[in-house]
């Protein structure tokens, strides 16, 4: 049975928009995936910032997770509400049979930012970063088809990566919300220094996610790459700022990054595996005890593969 179609051109616009002002990084690096996964990817971006800004900007943070607890209920049932993040992300959850376990991960992790969570060690602020980032990297993953457990914890280590560069940039911003995400058993160090710490194990775990873009369907792979290097410089300019301000990198950077990833993308190799982050592991599991999509529209790499079987099936039965 094919899974149904809810979202509207509409819905489908709003979330392009969303994503436009609200992440010009992810933004930029979406326009190298086929059309074909940039919808996918762009109602996800979609629901995900619905769902921060609602926990968020509330007067009962308790209210709004019940909220979207029952909207995700309708979701997952195939009745979406009347709102175009929902029924585009139905579309999602419901074709590419992601678990019901992911998003509810990201949301603990929208609670945990409105409740002022504070993180004492480096392994609490990786949980942390894999539920309000590796949640997103594994959605990713699964929207492309991949659902490998060697890919998937490649796919939380980039998300978890890009948290911590997200967190070095607004150190000071954070600072004045009332919001410490820096590992208090580093504060002795001095918060720039903290962060700069921060940076560098970021570092390693971009290295590491590199190895699991090469998984992913090669017409995706660029896209990724790009997101990879965009994120990873905003914690770079942080760190040459000594966490000072709110970095940004320029347009002209971007850009470059973006031709660099391009050039990069087909030297990128499977290594060996390794272990998921031990906080991510959760994930891994429910996808494992998930069920596969069926019916799932093909990607261009699917549908070559399956084009050319089709064809030496043909010349087989003239011989």
């Amino acid at each position: 049975m094919l899974v149904p179609e809810f979202a509207t051109p509409a819905d489908l616009a709003l979330c392009r928009q969303m994503i436009r002002q609200g992440s010009k990084s992810f933004h930029m690096a979406s326009l190298l995936l086929p059309n074909i996964y940039r919808q996918h990817a762009r109602a996800l971006y979609g629901f995900c910032r619905m769902a921060d800004d609602l926990v968020d900007h509330a007067t009962s943070p308790a209210e709004a997770v019940e909220q979207l607890a029952q909207r995700l209920n309708a979701i997952y049932a195939g009745t979406p509400s009347d709102n175009p993040t929902d029924r585009a992300f139905a579309d999602v959850v419901l074709r590419f049979a992601i678990p019901r376990a992911v998003p509810d991960a990201l949301i603990e992790g929208f609670v945990w930012d409105a409740q002022g969570h504070h993180y004492q060690t480096q392994r609490d602020i990786t949980a942390y970063g894999v539920r309000v980032a590796g949640t997103v990297g594994v959605m990713m993953a699964l929207i492309m088809g991949e659902r490998r457990p060697e890919a998937l914890a490649r796919a939380i280590d980039l998300g978890v990566a890009m948290q911590f560069s997200n967190i070095a940039r607004d150190v000071e911003e954070d600072q004045k919300l009332g919001r410490h995400y820096l590992p208090s058993d580093w504060l002795g160090e001095g918060a720039p220094n903290a962060a700069t710490r921060l940076v560098q194990e970021a570092e390693t775990i971009y290295a590491r996610a590199a190895s699991g873009i090469a998984q992913l369907p090669r017409s995706c792979r660029a896209s990724i790459n790009a997101a990879r290097l965009l994120y990873r410089e905003i914690g770079l300019v942080a760190q040459r700022q000594n966490h000072k301000g709110r970095a940004v990198v320029s347009t002209a950077r971007k850009l470059s990054l973006v031709g660099y990833a391009i050039l990069q993308t087909p030297w990128l190799r499977s290594k060996l595996a390794t272990p998921c982050l031990a906080e991510g592991q959760f994930l891994l599991d429910a996808v494992a005890e998930a069920p596969a999509p069926q019916n799932v529209a093909k990607g261009f790499d699917e549908q070559v593969g399956w084009v050319m079987k089709m064809f030496i099936a043909v010349e087989s039965r003239k011989s």
